[in-house]
């Protein structure tokens, strides 16, 4: 008799040592949560864009959703929309620039500055 309730005493302190080492703490720090990119945020960041590669921004209308700068012969616009669900897009456009990878160096900045 004694043998089983030392046997049962070993198997239910196993049993607690088992399960106490499965709780894992919450994280000390704000874990990142992906939210949808604001109007706001999106259209500073593509005007903010078309400045880090070189444009002179002629026409910045928020309320229009269009940016419009140049360099030289080249002219790139910018559209920045509100979509059904909530989302933002923003699209490059250009005509006239002799540097084929300017909107490409344009959307990079674009991307670094929206944290992507």
């Amino acid at each position: 008799m004694k043998t089983s309730i030392t046997f049962l005493r070993a198997a239910l302190l196993g049993a607690a040592l088992i399960a106490s080492g499965c709780y894992y703490p919450p994280p000390a720090y704000p874990v990142p949560v992906a939210a949808p990119a604001s109007f706001d945020r999106s259209f500073s960041a593509a005007a903010g864009a078309m400045r880090d590669q070189g444009l002179a921004i002629g026409t910045e209308d928020r309320a229009a959703g269009m940016i419009i700068g140049s360099a030289g012969s080249a002219t790139v616009s910018a559209s920045v929309r509100r979509q059904a669900d909530g989302s933002v897009r923003v699209q490059f456009d250009a005509t006239g620039a002799r540097d084929p990878a300017l909107i490409d160096r344009i959307s990079r900045s674009y991307d670094a500055r929206m944290g992507r």
